[in-house]
């Protein structure tokens, strides 16, 4: 999700085309084309501009409505079903479709593996989505930035936070049996929600730093991250 101003000035986007199955986004403005992973003008009269990001989550509506019981939904015209057209058997449709990110044998994951990709201080790491649905909460560290990641009781949505208070790291655990999710942390034994916030205990009322978080295809996540490193189950 990306700001749409550029010096003040508010764009207006549409669909141009897309390239390594990304959306590119052409400005009516300047005519310049953007990518939709990275928010970078590939060419134009803007080009090697970015568009400013906003922070964004990827959640199921169950956990998004009990989280927003008053939030308001933006439906698709009712009298144009050309997203449904377009939206239909999307997944399928793509899979069959080459990429420009070469093969690595080397790589421990396949293309189209899914992966939610967390960047800090210049540094990224891959986490695959496999791996964190197995561990349902992952602490680890990505250079100085100590992270937590988490998946919510429905399976589906992860967040990722900053796991400091403080500058205090903290260590997690899932709370056994709890539902909703929640989590506990062992230094202080306070209680956490899946919006990062301290609902009970010494640290109550306290929120954790929510990251940015992009889930992805592996091939998709390395071609904008080449430095990127691979998390493995259970690795520190």
């Amino acid at each position: 999700m990306w700001r749409r101003e550029i010096d003040g000035r508010a764009l207006k986007f549409r669909l141009a085309g897309i390239n390594n199955q990304n959306f590119i986004m052409a400005d009516e403005e300047t005519g310049s084309w953007w990518q939709q992973v990275s928010g970078e003008a590939l060419h134009g009269p803007l080009k090697g501009r970015r568009l400013a990001d906003i922070y964004h989550e990827e959640l199921t509506f169950g956990v998004w409505r009990r989280e927003h019981p008053q939030g308001r939904v933006l439906r698709p015209d009712a009298t144009n079903d050309k997203w449904k057209q377009f939206s239909e058997d999307w997944e399928a449709k793509t899979a069959r479709a080459p990429v420009v990110t070469p093969a690595d044998a080397r790589d421990a994951l396949a293309p189209r593996d899914v992966v939610i990709g967390v960047k800090a201080n210049g540094a990224a790491k891959a986490y695959p989505l496999a791996v964190v649905e197995r561990q349902g909460l992952i602490v680890d560290r990505l250079g100085d930035t100590h992270l937590l990641i988490a998946l919510g009781d429905d399976r589906k949505s992860v967040r990722v936070f900053e796991s400091s208070i403080d500058g205090r790291p903290l260590e997690f655990y899932a709370q056994p049996g709890a539902s909703p999710f929640q989590m506990i942390d062992a230094e202080t034994k306070t209680t956490w929600d899946f919006t990062g916030r301290a609902i009970a205990g010494a640290l109550s009322g306290r929120e954790l730093k929510k990251l940015p978080a992009l889930k992805d295809y592996w091939f998709d996540w390395k071609l904008y991250h080449p430095r990127t490193s691979v998390y493995a189950l259970g690795q520190r």
